[in-house]
């Protein structure tokens, strides 16, 4: 019964936790005079991506790798097939130039250096020290890039608007939303693992769908509510950014904490999927740069497909 409880105080805390957090960043953005793309890649990305730290960094210390490694790769498969997916049907959600131009190539780039760091089966202090001087480099050049090209052109264009809300009331909702998306998926978590341990799933299979889902709901309601605000900016840089974070920080910090042994299972399969997915969005965001309803179906579909496979084929 208390399993049932956490997966639903979780799931409100999750809730919201996103639209605050949405709303404390979006202000940060404005008070800043930083675009709200430029937030959702790193703001509201760090934020998100807390619960995928916490989760890894325990599996890791309890001896769990595979967990820790499947959680953040089905989390970033989630993000761009489920939470991409859901959110594009309900909202088409229009892509800017510099997510073709910069974001996308970024997250591909550092999922294909993630990919080759881990051929050796392991995730060692050094390959952690590269995704994170990766993951520093990019943040500090994205601020950097964002500020200098501000204009009164830009503000004219409503990216980047006048803000009348107190900079401590700004930080206190991005900081108050990012504990609340965290404590919420960490207790969503727990709720569903003990309610999957029930019914007899194995941790390998938990790793990569309920855990992942559970880290990944804080981008699914956050994308959502920025998607309902009509911020669709933050939306698409959220999952984006979210992936990045991931990576860089979340398998950066736990390889340089505690080296991760990579599963066999991971490099045969998860990991192609993983390239899969983060590969075919581009063409869906070249396409009248937007990521339209069909498009969302398709990559729902793909997510739906891959959690078959993990279930009911049984190869992980």
């Amino acid at each position: 019964m208390f399993a049932y409880i956490q997966l639903a105080v979780g799931l409100i805390l999750l809730i919201v936790g996103g639209e605050i957090l949405v709303k404390g960043a979006v202000e940060c953005a404005l008070r800043f005079r930083i675009s709200k793309l430029v937030v959702g890649m790193t703001v509201v990305s760090f934020g998100t991506s807390a619960p995928e730290l916490v989760v890894s960094l325990e599996a890791a210390y309890k001896g769990f790798p595979d967990i820790s490694m499947g959680n953040v790769i089905g989390s970033n498969i989630a993000n761009l097939a489920l939470v991409l997916g859901l959110t594009s049907i309900v909202f088409p959600i229009a892509v800017s130039k510099n997510s073709i131009r910069f974001d996308w190539p970024v997250m591909m780039l550092v999922t294909v250096i993630f990919y080759f760091l881990i051929l050796d089966g392991d995730l060692g202090r050094m390959e952690g020290t590269v995704l994170l001087f990766i993951l520093i480099t990019f943040s500090t050049f994205l601020i950097w890039k964002s500020r200098r090209e501000n204009s009164l052109a830009a503000i004219e264009a409503g990216d980047i608007e006048d803000s009348d809300t107190p900079l401590w009331k700004s930080i206190l909702f991005v900081l108050f939303g990012a504990g609340a998306l965290a404590f919420g998926s960490e207790w969503l978590v727990e709720g569903a693992v003990e309610v999957a341990h029930r019914f007899g799933v194995s941790d390998l299979v938990i790793s990569v769908t309920i855990v992942a889902f559970g880290t990944s709901a804080p981008e699914l309601i956050t994308s959502l509510m920025a998607a309902f605000r009509k911020h669709a900016d933050i939306s698409i840089g959220n999952l984006v950014g979210s992936n990045i974070f991931n990576i860089a920080l979340v398998l950066g910090v736990t390889g340089i904490m505690k080296p991760i042994d990579v599963s066999q299972t991971i490099l045969n399969f998860d990991i192609y999927w993983f390239l899969a997915i983060s590969f075919i969005i581009l063409p869906f965001m070249l396409n009248k740069r937007k990521i339209l309803r069909w498009e969302g179906a398709l990559l729902f579909i793909s997510y739906a497909a891959y959690i078959f496979w993990v279930v009911q084929i049984g190869k992980i």
